[in-house]
């Protein structure tokens, strides 16, 4: 990675989770290409917060200049909320850091492109299937996510977790099955194949979307959440009260069907 950028341009670093998975790490490095490719006058860094590489300190270390940190997260939880300030106030406490991604409309458009893809029909049930977590707070931002997509299909969606968080994949499974619907067809709410995906598609679901993965419209809501950064800090200096170093996901929880309510999402 080179250092230093260009002089008046903001670098924005993309923070995403680690897999031990090539084919994790293929999709993630697909991604951050397709954000570059949006904007190739600005310095665009893919780092992970553990096992893949290169390591976020390492990249915020080298990074000279103004930089913007964007979660590659669907939403909060434990990763946006300590292992990410941990590391910012560690290495780099003048960061701006970004909302998770989601829930956001453009999120609902890639899940509706993947269902369709996959075969979705008018009369089939429909579950998002996500990773999972302790928080509550991240549990309701699946829920809400689960609501964009239901009113984009006209139906019924069903949030379920493939860790913890209730219900597990399997008991909603078995609750959309006593209902009259043909088939069942998990949305998968995670970025890319992996751990989490496996377990929806070893679930028994009739059928279940591909990730994510690489998509303008997730490309477009990284760039959305930069500039919202930018703006949040240029208002918190004007105001007296800088938010350098501090997620702004707190101050946008309330808007776009709570979109960046917390949530660990990988």
């Amino acid at each position: 990675m080179k250092k230093g950028v260009k002089t008046g341009v903001t670098t924005l670093v993309m923070a995403a989770h680690g897999a031990r998975s090539a084919e994790w790490d293929t999709v993630l490095a697909g991604l951050a290409a397709r954000v570059r490719r949006l904007r190739p006058g600005v310095t665009a860094e893919l780092a992970f917060l553990e096992l893949s590489d290169p390591p976020l300190e390492r990249v915020l270390t080298e990074v000279t200049g103004p930089v913007v940190v964007v979660p590659l997260l669907l939403a909060g939880g434990y990763h946006v909320h300590i292992d990410l300030p941990e590391v910012i106030a560690r290495v780099r406490p003048d960061a701006v850091v970004a909302g998770p991604l989601g829930p956001h409309p453009l999120l609902t458009s890639v899940l509706t492109r993947r269902l369709a893809t996959a075969g979705l029909r008018s009369g089939d049930a429909v579950i998002l299937g996500a990773a999972g977590s302790s928080d509550p707070a991240a549990l309701a931002a699946v829920r809400a996510a689960a609501r964009l997509l239901s009113v984009r299909l006209s139906r019924p969606v069903t949030a379920a977790f493939a860790s913890c968080g209730e219900p597990g994949i399997a008991h909603a499974l078995d609750m959309v099955r006593r209902g009259p619907a043909p088939r069942t067809v998990v949305a998968s709410y995670l970025l890319a194949p992996g751990l989490f995906h496996t377990r929806l598609v070893e679930s028994g679901a009739d059928v279940v979307s591909a990730p994510l993965g690489v998509d303008d419209d997730l490309a477009e809501l990284v760039w959305h959440r930069y500039d919202t950064a930018i703006h949040g800090a240029i208002q918190g200096a004007i105001q007296g009260s800088s938010r350098s170093s501090r997620t702004i996901a707190a101050a946008a929880s309330g808007r776009e069907g709570s979109e960046s309510a917390p949530v660990k999402i990988s």
